[in-house]
């Protein structure tokens, strides 16, 4: 296991505080009168290039993760990429290098960072009934990128004192750190001292967000009502919860009773979309059940329970306790349940990958690992099958075949760090001693922990000093991590 170094973390976290200041979209009170704003788009600002953004945002990516817990979980992210690549084609988003970051917290929140950065709390999953609910937020959040606001609002408050707007945006750090009460202090006493003008300002790129991002909804074919369905049961939870519960996307976002009859009476515009459960935004949520839960024999009181009632999604629930049952190590009675989805969907992703990870835990590795590359056969590149696949050879005890799958993945998807934690490790096992430094070097490079990559690099050189080649790739790394330092200390 290795890990960022708590001085390192703390050092990010005075740096992620002040560097805030020019990121991420702050909300405000609702109730002034709407500014009509001309759709600039791509072209809207002079101040920040798209390359500038984008670079922008990679920078904070990095320093967020190392900040937040995030959840590894490759076919959660696989299936959000697939729905956020659905609402962006549909979009007015031009550039659609878009990075995706799942935060380990129950609490309901998304944000988006300018250069293409999309934020995700899986607690939301939980609060969102439907897939078109999650999607009406994912919309509003690229009509945020789509829209630039990042570039218009600095330049709009070129004139404001720095440390407001920080504190304002510092807060949605704090959200998904320390709790949502220091978040919202944060914010409160940002908004207090910001001018009327800018909240105006604010105000306006919500309510473009909110027309755009319905179109986006209409566009790709889903329910526009789901926007006021959402928005209403946020505020009506908030009204009946205190404290840590109030919803985070509705601090940042905040909305009104005026606000949400204008959402519901432009989505009447457009006839309502009646589509069928989603079962695999359902199953999504019974994986986001089992992150969330204290332990595995919880989620199985929980899962137990909603199959005795009537769950949106029976076979959901189902799957929920075979994931509940294999991680409380219960495999037997895992398999039996998952027999019962099997006759419905052989070939569904989620059952396969459950099945095989109840073979490992029946100590049949080398089964599992078969039957995912036959399963890789068919579906070459796929990112929970390779994932799954590469950990399966791990555990039958071959790292150097699961090292190779593992290596051609990065090529795919060099941006995910879960990728290059799996493969230090499998490294480690095969004895390629150089590999795994790298491999943790890019890890770390992924988590904001510079410092860390170049130790990895620093130990690595003196080991491929016989490899011209590799010394000349951890060389160029080196370069790349002092240039990443410039970037993130001169910002």
């Amino acid at each position: 296991m290795f890990s960022l170094c708590a001085k390192a973390v703390r050092a990010r976290r005075r740096a992620l505080i002040l560097f805030l200041c020019s990121l991420l979209y702050g909300g405000s009170p609702t109730g002034a009168e709407e500014l009509k704003l001309p759709n600039l788009g791509e072209s809207s600002t002079s101040m920040f290039s798209v390359e500038f953004e984008h670079q922008l945002g990679q920078t904070w990516l990095r320093m967020f993760r190392s900040q937040v817990g995030t959840v590894d979980d490759p076919l959660l992210f696989d299936y959000l990429e697939h729905l956020i690549y659905r609402l962006i084609t549909h979009s007015k988003l031009a550039d659609r290098r878009v990075d995706i970051v799942v935060v380990d917290n129950p609490t309901i929140n998304a944000f988006a960072v300018p250069g293409g950065v999309i934020g995700i709390h899986n607690g939301l999953l939980l609060w969102a009934q439907t897939e078109d609910e999650l999607a009406t937020v994912l919309a509003h959040e690229i009509a945020h990128l789509s829209q630039r606001h990042f570039s218009r609002g600095v330049e709009f408050r070129k004139n404001q004192q720095p440390l407001t707007l920080a504190a304002m945006l510092a807060g949605l750090v704090l959200m998904a750190t320390t709790g949502s009460d220091a978040g919202m202090a944060a914010i409160s006493a940002a908004q207090a001292a910001a001018q009327d003008s800018a909240l105006r300002y604010s105000r306006s790129n919500e309510q473009e967000a909110d027309r755009i991002g319905m179109q986006t909804l209409v566009d790709a074919g889903m329910d526009p009502h789901a926007a006021a369905d959402m928005f209403e049961r946020m505020l009506q939870a908030s009204r009946y919860a205190g404290g840590d519960r109030f919803p985070e996307f509705l601090r940042t976002h905040p909305l009104s009773e005026n606000r949400i009859a204008d959402t519901r009476n432009r989505a009447r515009q457009y006839p309502r979309q009646i589509r069928p459960t989603s079962l695999d935004y359902q199953l999504m949520r019974a994986r986001v059940v089992m992150q969330l839960s204290s332990t595995p024999e919880q989620a199985i009181q929980r899962f137990r329970g909603e199959l005795e009632g009537e769950p949106r999604s029976r076979e959901a629930a189902t799957y929920g306790l075979v994931l509940a049952l294999t991680a409380a190590g219960r495999a037997e009675e895992a398999r039996l349940e998952l027999d019962a989805l099997w006759s419905k969907d052989p070939d569904r992703l989620e059952y396969i990958i459950a099945d095989a990870q109840i073979d490992t835990v029946l100590n049949q590795p080398a089964r599992a690992a078969k039957k995912l590359a036959a399963r890789l056969q068919l579906s070459p590149a796929n990112h929970p099958l390779t994932m799954a696949y590469a950990s399966a050879l791990m555990k039958n005890q071959q790292p150097h075949i699961a090292e190779e799958v593992l290596l051609a993945q990065s090529r795919v998807r060099p941006g995910d760090p879960g990728l290059w934690y799996l493969l230090a490790e499998v490294q480690g096992l095969a004895g390629n001693i150089v590999g795994l430094h790298q491999s943790r070097a890019e890890y770390f490079i992924l988590n904001g922990g510079l410092d860390q990559a170049e130790k990895q690099l620093t130990y690595a050189l003196p080991l491929a000093r016989n490899d011209y080649l590799t010394s000349a790739r951890i060389n160029e790394r080196l370069k790349d991590i002092t240039q990443m330092r410039e970037q993130m200390q001169n910002l």
